[in-house]
C-alpha cells in the first residue's frame, strides 16, 4: 500500500465531517501521516481557503507556487506561523515544478481564473485530490477537460463555491424548501449591486521586478500591466475571468441550483454592457440582466455596479417565489415570508470567533465567510476519505460555470442560446459556439477532453 492509499484507507475508517474545531475522529495513522498539501496561488483568497484548511485538519502544507515573489515570501512566512509543525513550505515560481515532485496529497488552486483549468488537470495527472476556486474555467471547453480530468484519474475535486456549506443556508433548504413552506416556486432572481467594477483608469506601467508578469498571464492574452492588473483587480477584465457574472452569479446560481435540484438550463439570454461608467479602464459590464431557463423554472440574474440595491439588507443574494411564501438568502442571512397563515423566519450568519480566535486578526479575512469555507474543506476532506462526490464536486461547478460564460456569449451574440447537456454544445448558432474554446497565447496549448 502507498502513502496515499494508506491515508485514504485510514482516514475513511474514522472521519466525520460534522462542524468541531477539527474533524473528528481521524484515526491517529491518519494524524501521524498528515496529508502533504500545496497551495497554487498565494494571494488573499489563496491563503484564506488554505488557513480554513488548517483549522480544520492534521495537514503540513510543504509546497506554495506564485508568480509574485513577494506575495510568495509573505505566505511562506504566515503558513509556517499557523501551522503546527512550524515548517516554512518549499516555494516555486512554476506549478509544473512544484507537482513534479509528486509528493502532495492535496493540492489548492487561487489562481486568476485564467490560470485555473491547466494547474487543476496537472494536479490530478499528478495523483492529488484538488480544491479549486470557483469559476473552475474561464471558457466551456476548459470546464469539459477539467471534469474528463478528474474523473479518468478519479480525484476527489471540490470547488469554491462555500454557499453550498454555509450553515445558515443550509438550514433554509432544509427547513424552508425542501418543507415545501414556499409551495411552488416558478421564479428566482439573483443579483449583486456591489460597487466591485474598478471605475479607475490607471496609466499602463512596467510590471514590477517581483513579478513574472509573462507568466502571470500564461495563456491569456497579453495585455500592457497596470496596478489593475495584479492584485486582485484583475477581474476588471475579460481576458483572465468572465466579470461580475464569472466571479458573484456564480455563486447565487450555483446556490439556487444546490437547493432547488435544478440541473442545466435549457435556454440563457441576457442583455446589458458598460451603460454607465464608461470612463474606466475595465472592460467587463457595469450592468448585466440574464435569465437562465430551466422550463417551469426561470431564474434571473441582474447586476449593477451603481446605484443602490433594490434591498439594502440583500445587496448580494437570491429571493426565491413561491405561491406560499417567498425566501431571501445571503451570505449574511436569510429571511422567509410566508403568504397568509405562517411564522416568518429570520436567521443570521454563525460567526465561530470565539472557537477560533486567529479569525479575529487575520488581514482580509471575509468573517461571514468562514465557518462556511471550514464546513467547504471537512466536506471534501470526507470526500477524500470515502472516494465519494464532494457537495461541490467539479461536474457541478462545470455546470454553474458554464451557465455565467454562456449568460456572457448570449450577451455578446445579442440572443437566446439553447444549450444540448448531454452533447455539450450550443444548439444551431455557428458564431456562438465558436465562443466555447478561448485562444490560448503560445506556447500554452488548450486543454481538451478528449485529449485527456
Amino acid at each position: 500500500m502507498n502513502r496515499r492509499d494508506f491515508l485514504q484507507t485510514s482516514a475513511g475508517l474514522t472521519l466525520s465531517t460534522a462542524g468541531g474545531r477539527a474533524v473528528e475522529g481521524y484515526a491517529a495513522e491518519f494524524a501521524s501521516q498528515k496529508p502533504r498539501v500545496g497551495l497554487i496561488g498565494c494571494g488573499w483568497y489563496g491563503k484564506c481557503d488554505l488557513f480554513r484548511l488548517i483549522q480544520v485538519a492534521p495537514i503540513e502544507v510543504v509546497s506554495l507556487c506564485d508568480v509574485d515573489k513577494m506575495m510568495l515570501a509573505e505566505a511562506a512566512g504566515m503558513i509556517a506561523e499557523r501551522q503546527a509543525s512550524k515548517k516554512k513550505p518549499r516555494t516555486y515560481g512554476d506549478y509544473r515544478q512544484m507537482l513534479k515532485e509528486r509528493d502532495l496529497d492535496i493540492v489548492l488552486v487561487a489562481t486568476p481564473d485564467h490560470w485555473h483549468a491547466l494547474p487543476m488537470i496537472a494536479a490530478v495527472e499528478a495523483g492529488a485530490d484538488v480544491y479549486v476556486q470557483k469559476p473552475i474555467s474561464v471558457d466551456v471547453v476548459e470546464g469539459q477537460a477539467m471534469v474528463a480530468a478528474a474523473r479518468k484519474h478519479k480525484r476527489v475535486v471540490q470547488v469554491g463555491t462555500q454557499r453550498r456549506s454555509t450553515p445558515h443556508i443550509v438550514e433554509a433548504r432544509d427547513q424552508v424548501v425542501r418543507e415545501g413552506k414556499l409551495g411552488k416556486i416558478g421564479l428566482v432572481e439573483v443579483y449583486c449591486y456591489y460597487h466591485m467594477r474598478s471605475r479607475d483608469n490607471p496609466p499602463d506601467i512596467a510590471p514590477p521586478e517581483h513579478l513574472d508578469y509573462e507568466m502571470w498571464t500564461g495563456p491569456a492574452p497579453m495585455r500592457p500591466y497596470n496596478k489593475l492588473v495584479h492584485p486582485r483587480s484583475w477581474r476588471a477584465f475579460t481576458e483572465y475571468g468572465n466579470g461580475i457574472m464569472g466571479d458573484m452569479c456564480i455563486h447565487m446560481l450555483d446556490m439556487v441550483r444546490w437547493m432547488l435540484e435544478l440541473g442545466w438550463p435549457k435556454r440563457i439570454s441576457s442583455t446589458g454592457g458598460i451603460l454607465v461608467e464608461k470612463n474606466s479602464k475595465s472592460n467587463i459590464p457595469d450592468t448585466q440582466t440574464a435569465t437562465f431557463d430551466f422550463d417551469n423554472m426561470k431564474v434571473v440574474w441582474q447586476h449593477r455596479t451603481w446605484g443602490h440595491p433594490d434591498d439594502p439588507k440583500y445587496p448580494w443574494g437570491a429571493t426565491l417565489y413561491g405561491d406560499k411564501g417567498t425566501l431571501k438568502v445571503s451570505v449574511n442571512s436569510y429571511d422567509f415570508t410566508p403568504i397568509g397563515e405562517g411564522q416568518p423566519i429570520h436567521r443570521d450568519v454563525v460567526y465561530e470567533l470565539e472557537q477560533y480566535p486567529e479569525d479575529k486578526t487575520e488581514k482580509d479575512l471575509e468573517r461571514h465567510v468562514a465557518p462556511a469555507i471550514r464546513r467547504h474543506m471537512q466536506d471534501f476532506l470526507g470526500a477524500i476519505a470515502s472516494r465519494g462526490r464532494p457537495v461541490a464536486d467539479i461536474e457541478e461547478g462545470h455546470i454553474s460555470t458554464t451557465s455565467c460564460i454562456l449568460a456572457n456569449h448570449a450577451l455578446q451574440v445579442g440572443r437566446t442560446l439553447t444549450w444540448d447537456a448531454e452533447r455539450q454544445r450550443i444548439v444551431g448558432d455557428e458564431d456562438a459556439s465558436k465562443l466555447l474554446r478561448r485562444p490560448y497565447r503560445q506556447p500554452w496549448i488548450h486543454p481538451e477532453p478528449n485529449r485527456i
